[in-house]
């Protein structure tokens, strides 16, 4: 029963199959792929947020805050991807550097 706990290595939160250390069924996605997700998450966030801005100027305090949360977490949502072919790349100029 503990050495089951301990054996599960894989990540768990959400978007964990993209995260730092990938297991072997999961991919990744592309540069491409990941920039498009990071611009339309930044435009979502920021357009949440200057919502919220006007629902305070507005007092409605509640809808303003929720707008504020919603923001940020939708613009911090890409930083659960990871790039595939970034590895590759370190790889070949880490061997590069070894050689010389």
């Amino acid at each position: 029963m503990k050495g089951d706990k301990l054996a599960k290595t894989d990540a768990q939160r959400f978007g964990g199959e993209f995260g730092p250390v990938r297991s072997g069924e999961t991919k990744g996605v592309s540069l491409s792929t990941f920039k498009s997700l990071v611009w339309t998450s930044n435009l979502g966030g920021l357009l949440l947020v200057a919502i919220s801005l006007e629902l305070f100027t507005k007092a409605n305090w509640i809808w303003a805050t929720v707008c504020l949360i919603a923001g940020i977490i939708i613009a911090l949502f890409p930083s659960n991807y990871e790039i595939v072919g970034m590895e590759e790349h370190e790889l070949k100029s880490d061997k590069k550097k070894n050689s010389n």
